[in-house]
């Protein structure tokens, strides 16, 4: 019978590149800087890696469809290296790898990286067959706010939200996290916006302005992992072990039939379920201490707290009015800033967004620290037309002896 892994794999070290229009960098340099602070966290040398994962989403203008350029990229002593993708998700894709190889006894410590140059490709979003790269995606009559545009549609009619609270809402999605970025010197965008500027954007794609999107950046992310043993053997203290590694795939049923109304994501709140029983997790508004989840577009930020049990059905938009995923809320979302000020180097985001998971419950975040945070949340979404894959991980302090 699975029993999980939980508390069976500990982050070892991690670490992250500056985001951002990084003409100064090529995907090796920016592999290479995540790297540098990732073993230096770490304290190991190179050569005790014994397995390495790397995540990027487009191959053509990144490193190719291999996990060779990682090997040379570090100079790597001849192991295992294994490229992943799995749309948004390919970053959390690379971590799970890892984890998995650890947990099971594979390995004593694996490498997970992830990275991605969007600048690179010319074009002002992610890349679609007719525009930027031609091999990246397979639907060239569809856009990424369009589609979550019609998300946003289908959550007012399911529960009859009016069109300015909503926007109001994804306007207060928008506004906390170019705040908790303004702090961040790694993020790409670091200015506070204003309400009267978010709501006051040019439209993308109604009712998704041109704050509710977020950007298109450079950027890598990197996490070793090993026992929780090893990692005391090695001289750590306080340690931040892996409670739960979830991923769902649709098998398309939910553009089969009309069952699915449109206004949640269902691999989202399948993933999450998962995490939760795998972590123990009863309540999580009330154990969850933070979360970074995919806001790509400010509505799927909001959504996304109700397919993730932090809201009740219908009543995201009321709880992003009144704060509760703000800094200083109950339960902080995007404390470093998000996709939204991150922007999305689509390999690197899942791996970023544990980064800023670890660094907080280390007590590391310097002035966007929280309090005293015990357990960490992140999730990703991606693929069209109805958000194929989703995942979740949840990480927080090692529970054991």
């Amino acid at each position: 019978m699975a029993s999980g892994i939980r508390d069976k794999v500990a982050i070892l070290g991690m670490g992250c590149s500056k985001f951002g229009e990084r003409w100064d960098a090529e995907p090796f340099d920016l592999m290479v800087e995540a790297f540098a602070e990732c073993i230096e966290d770490a304290g190991i040398e190179k050569d005790e890696i014994q397995a390495a994962w790397l995540s990027t989403a487009i191959d053509s203008v990144n490193v190719g469809p291999s996990g060779v350029p990682l090997a040379v990229a570090l100079r790597l002593p001849f192991i295992p290296v294994t490229r992943v993708e799995n749309f948004c998700a390919s970053g959390t894709e690379a971590f799970r790898g890892a984890v998995y190889a650890v947990a099971s006894g594979a390995c004593d410590i694996a490498l997970a990286l992830g990275c991605e140059k969007l600048k690179d490709t010319g074009y002002g979003g992610l890349p679609q067959r007719t525009r930027g790269v031609t091999n990246s995606m397979y639907w060239p009559n569809l856009s990424a706010p369009g589609v979550f545009a019609q998300l946003a549609a289908g959550y007012r009619g399911a529960y009859g939200v009016d069109r300015d609270e909503l926007k109001r809402a994804m306007a207060q999605v928008s506004v906390k996290s170019h705040a908790n970025g303004a702090k961040n010197p790694k993020a790409h965008l670091q200015r506070p916006v204003t309400m009267d500027k978010v709501l006051g954007a040019p439209i993308v794609a109604e009712p998704i302005g041109l704050f509710d999107c977020c950007g298109v950046s450079d950027g890598a992310a990197a996490a070793i992992v090993c026992t929780p043993e090893l990692a005391k053997s090695l001289g750590k203290q306080d340690l931040v072990s892996v409670k739960a590694l979830q991923l769902s795939v649709s098998n398309g049923s939910e553009a089969g039939h009309n069952s699915w109304d449109g206004s949640h994501i269902k691999t989202t709140r399948i993933a999450a379920k998962k995490a939760y029983e795998e972590a123990g997790i009863r309540n999580p508004r009330e154990e969850i201490s933070m979360t970074e989840v995919h806001d790509c577009f400010s509505i799927t930020e909001l959504i996304t707290m109700e397919d993730l049990g932090l809201s009740q059905e219908g009543a995201a938009v009321k709880d992003v009015l009144d704060g509760v995923f703000d800094a200083d809320g109950e339960v902080p979302c995007q404390i470093d800033g998000g996709l939204k000020c991150f922007g999305h180097p689509i390999g690197a985001s899942g791996l970023r967004m544990l980064y800023e998971m670890y660094t907080q419950l280390l007590g590391r975040a310097d002035e966007r620290q929280l309090a005293d945070p015990r357990i960490g949340l992140t999730h990703n979404l991606g693929g069209f037309p109805h958000m194929n894959v989703s995942s979740v991980s949840i990480v927080g302090r090692y529970e054991g002896a």
